[in-house]
């Protein structure tokens, strides 16, 4: 059997995972990602891309905890691309450089006064018809337009911008083959894969691997923290029309009616990809019902699109984040500190820096210091996790 000894074991490589061992590497510390599939391959590859300032929870006027928890997230992570934040994100594809949010007609005077604000404020920017988004030029266009402070990422990029220094360090290793031997305080004293051969054993483990947490949990007989699901069904527009579009469509509801965004795929044809209200109520839609409510929102929110050789698809994605009163969702970034090991949820992409922030504090709290340096060679022969692709890029 293979022993290795490091510093700091994270499970789950979805981009929380590899936010944080960038940043713990950053700190000295030896880092090995477990991952039992590809890499990025549950909620991550499944993300929009959207780096929220959080004002779509902001759609009754009023600014929540979740909006302002946010909000100063998409600085953060402009730093970053630029190669002057906390990771150098230099060569990730920014798909646009702002999210809009569009109402197919004018809206109540409460929200509108808000936005007012907004706009005084630097979250939210009011644009000139001169300056619309191509998709919102048509003169059939009539309803509001403002412009977010909100970036769009190509999450395949971001999966491989944040991987490509630790190839070596990211192992295909599914946990759940897995013995975890504990001490009597509840320290987790090694991961055994008999499997594999393989003995790991690690000052702290991290547990990022967001639906797949609650597994982990179960077999060390943890019962806190919890984890809740909040299902999605998504719809996908496969077309052959270069039209982007990265907006939130809102009505009267606190929620946007829909989230959508413009990808590209590999074989020259694009994608919209259907977020928002549609992918949470389509829960309870098969997946012809769900394409036909999309497709009718898309006929009284956009009718004056005409996408070419027009196909369309489904998917189905659960958000796993920490249980709350009413399945609500959570505000902030979630971390919770047991003996030797943590459990994360970043909750929302754009909250992957504010996670990382709150792991390093914990460790600089207890004083962890690195001691392992695990030589890449003892790596060479595990077996490596290999990247996922975008699910619009399948050919079917």
């Amino acid at each position: 059997m293979k022993h290795l000894h490091t510093d700091i074991v994270i499970v789950g490589a979805g981009i929380a995972g590899l936010w944080l061992l960038n940043s713990l590497t950053k700190q000295g510390y030896d880092v090995i990602l477990l991952e039992a599939n590809n890499i990025g391959g549950g909620q991550s590859i499944h993300s929009q891309g959207i780096i929220h300032g959080g004002i779509k929870y902001a759609l009754n006027g009023v600014l929540s905890q979740a909006s302002d928890a946010i909000k100063d997230m998409p600085a953060r992570w402009k730093k970053s691309l630029e190669g002057n934040g906390e990771l150098d994100l230099r060569g990730v594809t920014q798909l646009s450089d702002a999210h809009y949010l569009y109402s197919q007609r004018s809206l109540g005077a409460k929200i509108t006064s808000f936005f007012a604000k907004k706009v005084m404020s630097g979250r939210v920017d009011s644009v000139s018809r001169s300056d619309y988004p191509r998709i919102f030029q048509h003169a059939d266009f009539k309803g509001n337009l403002y412009k977010l402070d909100e970036i769009v990422l190509d999450v395949p990029s971001l999966l491989t911008k944040l991987s490509q220094d630790f190839t070596q360090r990211i192992l295909r290793f599914n946990t759940a083959n897995c013995q975890w031997q504990k001490d009597s305080q509840g320290n987790i004293v090694s991961l055994i894969n008999d499997k594999q051969q393989l003995s790991i054993k690690a000052q702290r483990f991290v547990f990022t691997a967001g639906e797949g947490n609650a597994d982990i949990l179960k077999a060390l007989k943890i019962e806190k923290p919890q984890m809740q699901l909040r299902p999605l069904h998504m719809t996908m527009a496969i077309h052959q029309t270069n039209l982007p579009i990265y907006a939130h469509c809102i009505g009267s509801s606190t929620k946007p009616l829909a989230t959508i965004t413009h990808h590209i795929n590999q074989d020259g044809s694009y994608a919209w990809y259907f977020g928002g209200d549609i992918a949470e109520t389509g829960v309870e839609r098969n997946a012809q019902q769900q394409i036909l409510a999309t497709q009718q929102l898309m006929q009284r929110t956009l009718p004056w699109v005409d996408l070419k050789d027009l196909s369309w698809r489904t998917l189905r994605i659960n958000r796993a984040e920490p249980k709350q009163s009413s399945l609500g969702r959570p505000d902030a970034a979630f971390l919770h500190a047991d003996a030797n090991h943590l459990t994360a949820w970043p909750t929302k992409l754009a909250l992957t820096p504010d996670l990382s922030d709150k792991v390093i504090h914990i460790f600089q709290q207890q004083q962890l210091k690195p001691v392992y340096r695990l030589d890449n060679q003892q790596l060479f022969a595990l077996q490596l996790a290999g990247l996922s692709r975008a699910p619009w890029s399948l050919t079917q």
